[in-house]
């Protein structure tokens, strides 16, 4: 994998709240507790008052339930393990066209094109708490990507 695809997974997996949580956040439940087993996505609606929704998302890059059920057919994925779990976020890049501004460096260009898959990315749009793009591109050269122009 290139060094700026797994530096921007790490930023994705900080900005969410997963990073260095549990197993590396890839047993992540939305709102801070742990799931047993990687066999299938948990498929736990957490409740979240503040919002007013219950959220299915989980792992690392908190996938919701019904995504990873896509991405399971889709990329013929055995489980929602680590390697799954980040197949399925590079699918999410890929389709944002912003692999290539990644591999790059490109940085900036690549989260704001990803904005819409992620709620915690600046500009989500979700109403939930959203990084600033200096947060995420520092966790970015945190985990070693290199930011070109």
């Amino acid at each position: 994998m290139n060094k700026n695809m797994r530096a921007i997974l790490d930023a994705i997996a900080k900005c969410e709240g997963t990073l260095g949580k549990g197993d590396d956040g890839y047993d992540v439940l939305c709102g801070g507790k742990f799931f047993d087993g990687y066999k299938d996505h948990p498929r736990i609606a957490v409740d979240l008052p503040n919002l007013g929704i219950k959220s299915t998302a989980a792992g690392r890059y908190q996938i919701l339930a019904r995504y990873f059920d896509v991405y399971k057919k889709q990329l013929n994925l055995p489980d929602f393990g680590k390697a799954s779990q980040d197949a399925i976020a590079i699918q999410l890049i890929k389709e944002c066209h912003a692999l290539e501004d990644v591999e790059a460096g490109r940085i900036e260009s690549a989260i704001k094109k990803c904005s819409s898959r992620w709620a915690s990315l600046p500009n989500a749009g979700y109403g939930q708490h959203e990084q600033k793009m200096s947060f995420v591109i520092s966790a970015y050269r945190q985990a070693g990507g290199v930011v070109n122009a």
